[in-house]
């Protein structure tokens, strides 16, 4: 038996994804987004996020989604702040310089793989303010949950931004895995994005369930305005976008998103408790789908013997669960764990 733990994006898609791809398979649609389901997706991310101006603009990947985002709310010679460990400044291969025209990239520490609200502020203000000779701040972009599976509170989103908003800093939300951010916090996603002073975010969705479908939600019309003419220019307005809209409507239909994202949730719960148990040390705060652990190396290659599937990373094991993880899954990778006890 084979688990598969080495990332969500490994899972399969949520069947409920799949009919609805189905069902829009029929007859003819206007291209480029000009069909009903990409209408309809947007007046149901209104719903769900509260905001009746929202505009969405679904796109291929999450780089994409991040990287289109921040190219429309910072200029040239513009820099993006973000921590020191986010995707977009870590694995995107540069996605944001390139498709803002030069935009930066400014690391700025934090524990727990969150910003520091003191390391932000101090960080502003060592800004040289208005010379030409240094990028000038124009984003902060926080990362929820993540990529060591760390959540960010309602709280402590608007602490960052009310420091970046003294500055006149727009804010992005990097939420390749929001949903998993939503059932960690409990809160609504109004209250993880724009009422905390959240202006545009990356709503991921092919971690959680979807084939090829990410989001840009824009909650303020500057950076959808743009969005417009950089979606088209970087190849992200494709023909048959209906495909692309059922996705990301059934996702967003009948609590889906939610579901899938509460099941790898839960069954990372369960995971850390046994790992915990078995005394396995985890580094990071299991806020969500995410466990980065310290694994002796005879015990991994006997997992890995074992059909668990997981990858190694800076002397580490990460696991991730996705919305097709199991208890049993869980449950075989505990007893393999036990067997490869070297004590």
């Amino acid at each position: 038996m084979t688990v598969e733990l080495r990332s969500d994006n490994a899972a399969s898609v949520s069947p409920a994804i799949m009919e609805a791809m189905a069902a829009v398979n029929s007859g003819s649609a206007l291209a480029y987004g000009g069909d009903e389901v990409t209408a309809a997706l947007e007046n149901r991310v209104r719903e769900v996020f509260e905001h009746p101006t929202a505009r969405v603009f679904p796109v291929l990947s999450g780089t994409a989604a991040n990287a289109l985002s921040l190219s429309a709310l910072t200029p040239p010679w513009g820099s993006v702040v973000c921590h020191e460990t986010a995707h977009i400044l870590s694995s995107e291969g540069g996605a944001t310089s390139y498709l803002s025209g030069g935009a930066v990239m400014t690391g700025v520490a934090g524990e727990g793989y969150k910003m520091a609200p003191e390391a932000l502020q101090a960080h502003l203000d060592g800004v040289r303010w208005g010379d030409p000779h240094h990028s000038q701040p124009a984003v902060l972009s926080l990362t929820s949950p993540s990529d060591y599976g760390t959540v960010y509170s309602v709280a402590e989103i608007s602490e960052l931004t009310g420091i970046a908003k003294t500055r006149d800093l727009r804010v992005h939300l990097d939420g390749a895995r929001f949903a998993n951010a939503v059932v960690a916090t409990g809160a609504a996603p109004a209250d993880l994005t724009w009422r905390a002073g959240v202006d545009v975010l990356s709503l991921g969705a092919t971690k959680n369930g979807a084939l090829s479908a990410e989001a840009i939600v824009c909650f303020t019309d500057a950076p959808a305005d743009e969005l417009v003419y950089r979606t088209k220019r970087s190849g992200h307005v494709t023909s048959k976008m209906r495909y692309q809209s059922a996705q990301l409507l059934a996702y967003l239909s009948d609590d889906l998103w939610l579901h899938n994202a509460r099941n790898a949730n839960e069954r990372m719960a369960e995971l850390a408790a046994g790992l915990r148990t078995a005394g396995v040390r985890i580094t990071n705060s299991v806020d969500a789908n995410l466990a980065w652990v310290d694994l002796p190396e005879e015990a991994a290659d006997r997992l890995e013997a074992a059909g668990v599937l997981f990858y190694r990373l800076g002397g580490q094991v990460r696991f991730v669960t996705s919305w097709q993880t199991t208890s049993e899954d869980v449950g075989t990778v505990l007893s393999h764990l036990e067997a490869a006890d070297p004590s």
